[in-house]
């Protein structure tokens, strides 16, 4: 099967996503690693085939040119983010869904996906970029919290919810989906907000989320410290200084 792609969408270090009509194809560098692609089809399968939430479907996993690739159904419609940019009259609003949808996605249970302890703990054990009293202080504490088995997304953020004409939403890329304490993901959330620059909103985004889910925001506080450790590790070099910020908080808290 021939694929088009000469509407390139989003291009990253690993891999470029193309719009083909009604697919969407994320097409990845050579050599990329084979079990990590197909660890991401796996994780989407399961969300699928687990719960009923409105999302973007896997339809095949595939290699074009001798890189993999992942078609997925193209959802029409524009990303919550650009709705929040380009109404910003509109944010209470939009962050009210946001929260909902991200309510809705916490209440499903998908027993299969790997535990978000577990894996936050093989990330932090493995990581070389960390102080090694900073990580065994981090260990600690994710020892300490408790064992949920919430659907928790791992990539929850404005840009992965697409809006239709209609106000029916999809959310895509499922590809760090796990099972776990909510608080995590949502710590995840706020981190995203704030490395973006958008620490008002994520104050904002935080206060309503403990609201509406009834979780105590120094619940959720406690995570933020994990999360950005975990984020560190990816080693960007821009983002490492502000991310100590908020590792260091384990120091005094």
């Amino acid at each position: 099967m021939e694929f088009n792609l000469n509407q390139p969408i989003v291009e990253r270090k690993t891999k470029t996503v193309y719009r083909d009509g009604n697919k969407i194809i994320k097409l990845f560098v050579e050599n990329y690693s084979k079990s990590a692609i197909l660890n991401e089809a796996l994780i989407q399968s399961r969300v699928e085939e687990n719960t009923d939430l409105k999302m973007s479907r896997l339809l095949e996993v595939t290699k074009i040119e001798n890189r993999w690739a992942l078609i997925t159904e193209y959802v029409e419609g524009t990303p919550l983010d650009v709705l929040m940019q380009q109404h910003p009259e509109k944010e209470d609003e939009y962050l009210n869904l946001f929260v909902d949808i991200q309510l809705e996605v916490l209440s499903k249970r998908v027993p299969s996906l790997n535990r978000i302890k577990d894996k936050y703990r093989r990330r932090l054990e493995n990581a070389n970029n960390l102080n090694d009293n900073i990580k065994y202080e981090l260990l600690q504490r994710l020892e300490g919290m408790k064992n949920h088995d919430k659907l928790c997304h791992g990539d929850f953020n404005p840009s992965n919810i697409i809006i239709n004409e209609d106000g029916r939403y999809s959310i895509i890329d499922w590809a760090h989906a796990t099972q776990g304490n909510a608080s995590a993901d949502v710590a995840r959330t706020f981190l995203i907000f704030s490395m973006d620059g958008k620490k008002d909103l994520a104050e904002k985004y935080l206060e309503l989320f403990s609201k509406k889910s009834n979780i105590d925001r120094q619940l959720i506080q406690r995570w933020i410290p994990i999360v950005a450790a975990i984020r560190k590790t990816k080693g960007k070099a821009e983002e490492q200084e502000m991310l100590d910020q908020w590792i260091n908080i384990v120091d005094y808290e």
